[in-house]
């Protein structure tokens, strides 16, 4: 049992982030723990809704950044598919209480879809150590945040039919103002989280 909870402590936990610092050893436990916890961090941002058309602003990018600075690549989508799961088998974890399959292959699913790979690219740069100042910390976030916005955009055209720039007009623009606020508070918290880490182990 040991063997098996190193091997997956060494394979899934992130190489160097926030949390891993904090919580080390971050074992199999912690790990499955935290996975979960964001998953449901997610579900509650997605409770958060302004709508502004066929594609409402929600807080849940700014979960998917944050979680994949905080966890890592490869713990960070794992918590995304998890959320992916606990909304498509019924629980209302998507945006307003929604829930079902047919959310994830609806005309907003494409952004749903790329949440795993947000986070994960969103990780990858953190564990290089990109989330310890404010300016790269933003861009890491921001190509996070391009790719569930491409992704979501390009799902959106081929599922409703609609021109690429008409699609790209009610389902990215009314978003980048959102998504470029919600980047900048999410990056905001990791330079802050390292500084205090770092004077809590200097003491």
């Amino acid at each position: 049992m040991n063997s098996t909870a190193n091997s997956f402590t060494q394979s899934y936990a992130p190489a160097d982030t926030l949390l891993s610092a904090a919580l080390a050893p971050l074992d199999w436990t912690r790990s499955v723990s935290l996975v979960v916890a964001f998953s449901l961090l997610t579900a509650l941002a997605a409770q958060i809704v302004i709508p502004i058309g066929p594609v409402p602003i929600t807080g849940q990018t700014f979960a998917v950044m944050l979680t994949g600075a905080l966890l890592g690549s490869r713990l960070g989508a794992m918590a995304m598919i998890v959320y992916l799961i606990e909304g498509a088998s019924g629980l209302p974890f998507f945006y307003g209480g929604s829930s079902g399959i047919a959310h994830l292959l609806g005309p907003t699913g494409g952004y749903l879809v790329a949440f795993p790979a947000g986070a994960f690219i969103t990780g990858a740069f953190a564990e290089n150590g990109w989330d310890k100042r404010f300016f790269t910390a933003v861009v890491a976030m921001a190509v996070g945040s391009i790719v569930i916005l491409l992704a979501g955009w390009a799902w959106f055209s081929v599922l409703t039919h609609t021109p690429p720039l008409a699609a790209f007009k009610v389902s990215v623009a009314p978003h980048i103002v959102g998504d470029i606020i919600k980047i900048l508070l999410a990056a905001a918290v990791l330079p802050t989280g390292w500084a205090l880490l770092k004077r809590k182990a200097s003491r």
